[in-house]
């Protein structure tokens, strides 16, 4: 998840650090724990590596001295706003496999979108190029479930109102549930701007919401 999983969805091209989202278990922390002492990696912040503070939806950090990129950071965390629960995760996964590493799982796209709508400034940039190279990738070969996601997620204006003309009845069946798109049936680029901005607005609240009982 994260960065890293944007950086191989094409999105970014490069991440400071590497998200893990894990099933919370006894025998899953067993193993993580193994796997850190292996690369040397120890918490750096609060809290620490326990099943409780994962399951309330806690990170937890940590360092290692890498030979090859320096200083590096692991997040790990169990819960995330707006997401399913980590076996709906798994089941709808993204396998990458990479040269002289092996198979990657990644978030699934529209799973790493939601998780991307928080209140940092910098995930908003990356949400938009996400749906943005998807988009721009498949547009000639569009399915139902890629044009739903376009219609959902899409957060550049040109495109969504591209996506609009193009796919108009099934925009027309989600305006209910995302009102932007009736003004991007309309061609009404400034309705799109603005219902944009104000979909970022109440998802940044959400989320200020969210965390404000965990800190």
């Amino acid at each position: 998840m994260g960065g890293q999983a944007c950086v191989l969805y094409g999105a970014a091209e490069f991440s400071r650090d590497t998200d893990l989202a894990l099933l919370a278990s006894p025998d899953n922390l067993t193993h993580l724990q193994a796997a850190l002492d292996a690369l040397g990696a120890s918490v750096i912040a609060v809290p620490s590596l326990e099943l409780k503070y994962l399951e309330r939806g806690h990170a937890v950090h940590f360092a290692h001295d890498d030979p090859a990129g320096g200083r590096t950071r692991i997040d790990v965390m169990a819960r995330m706003r707006n997401v399913d629960p980590f076996p709906a995760l798994w089941a709808r996964r993204t396998t990458v496999t990479l040269e002289g590493v092996g198979d990657v799982e990644l978030l699934s796209l529209p799973d790493l979108a939601l998780s991307k709508k928080t209140q940092r400034d910098r995930d908003w940039p990356m949400l938009r190029r996400l749906v943005e190279v998807n988009y721009l990738t498949f547009r000639s070969e569009a399915t139902e479930v890629r044009v739903e996601f376009w219609l959902r997620e899409l957060r550049t204006p040109a495109l969504l109102l591209e996506a609009a003309a193009r796919f108009g009845e099934r925009a027309r069946a989600l305006a209910a549930s995302r009102p932007l798109l009736a003004a991007a049936l309309r061609a009404e680029e400034d309705g799109v701007t603005q219902g944009l901005a104000r979909e970022e607005e109440v998802e940044r609240a959400a989320d200020r919401a969210y965390w404000a009982p965990l800190r």
